[in-house]
């Protein structure tokens, strides 16, 4: 059986044709306000790296690239990137980047292990951030502040739509409000991780959620993070711990919560080590990327994943990925969603 959310009395508000040019417009628009905002420079990214240089990201650290041989190199593996989280770290050493100054990579990734359904895909395009920052700006008044840019960014781009489609109205609240991801369990002790997602979603419209990875007081974490590109561990200025977060929207479409952006602070030395420690993987001290940022060649960022899919969905009202992207479904979602109306691409 499918995972399909049923949204009730769906109707796309668009064409196919139309939703291609929202698509563009939405694309174009706001990776120049991500540009301008944060003072990035776009850069080409790659498809796949070397296997076995700890560059890859490895999301919760279960999901499985995918690989194949090269037969120019002896039949070395090559992994399909899972996102740039790593990589974009060292190309800002490559390029020497000034603190205050970062780049943006159109990323396009496979995730095989993904479980399929409306906001779920194998194929992953996103924009991968990535910006040089100071140790006086390792804090979470700083960590808001970007989270507030790419907020208003995301609004602006709102706008756009529903100026261009009058069909389309906005629905996003003019502020984002930020929560403690242990704030949030106290707040509903009763609820597991998605559910308290959505009341706090509906209550506010938008939500910074900080301090994803680390095990919270009932002793999971609200989700997972690999060891080695947020910080999760590192107390921030209410004593609570991570500089890292999602940001995530209530969708009236389908009625729940929706991420847009994973985000946060990187680690330095010390939450490296830490991090490691803490997961049990202290052997990728021996892995390429570790090596340099342990030997102080890498500089302090922050960086982060947007999703272009998903934020074309919300802004064009859509209730599936399908009628955004072209991808792999299973067939019995495919027949449902042709039932409701949606137009899978």
């Amino acid at each position: 059986m499918s995972k399909l959310i049923k949204p009730v009395d769906y109707k796309p508000l668009l064409t196919m044709r139309q939703t291609e040019q929202g698509i563009k417009l939405i694309k174009d628009f706001f990776q120049q306000n991500l540009s301008t905002e944060l003072r990035l420079h776009r850069v080409t990214a790659p498809l796949f790296v070397l296997k076995g240089l700890g560059i890859n990201d490895d999301l919760n650290g279960v999901e499985r690239p995918v690989t194949f041989p090269i037969k120019d190199l002896g039949d070395a593996e090559a992994e399909v990137v899972h996102s740039l989280a790593k990589w974009k770290r060292l190309t800002l050493a490559e390029y020497n980047i000034e603190p205050g100054y970062g780049v943006y990579a159109d990323m396009n990734a496979i995730r095989a292990d993904e479980e399929l359904d409306n906001l779920h895909s194998l194929y992953v395009d996103q924009w991968d951030w990535e910006m040089v920052m100071t140790r006086e700006q390792r804090n979470l008044d700083f960590l808001k502040d970007i989270v507030r840019r790419i907020y208003a960014a995301i609004r602006r781009t709102e706008y756009l739509v529903c100026e261009s489609y009058s069909v389309i109205k906005p629905f996003l609240p003019s502020e984002i409000h930020f929560i403690h991801s242990e704030d949030l369990l106290q707040m509903y002790p009763d609820k597991d991780v998605k559910e308290r997602e959505n009341l706090i979603c509906k209550k506010y419209g938008a939500v910074f959620i900080i301090g994803i990875g680390d095990k919270l007081s009932d002793g999971k974490p609200h989700d997972g993070r690999a060891p080695d590109y947020d910080d999760w561990t590192t107390p921030n200025s209410d004593g609570r711990k991570g500089l890292n977060g999602d940001i995530l929207i209530w969708y009236p479409t389908l009625n729940r919560a929706v991420e847009l952006s994973s985000m946060g602070i990187r680690v330095d030395k010390e939450a490296l080590l830490r991090q490691l420690k803490l997961t049990g993987q202290e052997s990728r001290v021996n892995l390429y990327f570790h090596k340099k940022l342990l030997a102080d060649e890498l500089p302090l960022s922050i960086g982060g994943g947007i999703g272009q899919s998903r934020l074309c969905l919300v802004l064009l009202h859509k209730a599936h990925l399908g009628e955004i992207q072209a991808s792999i479904w299973p067939e019995d979602m495919i027949k449902e969603c042709e039932e409701m109306g949606m137009a899978i691409i």
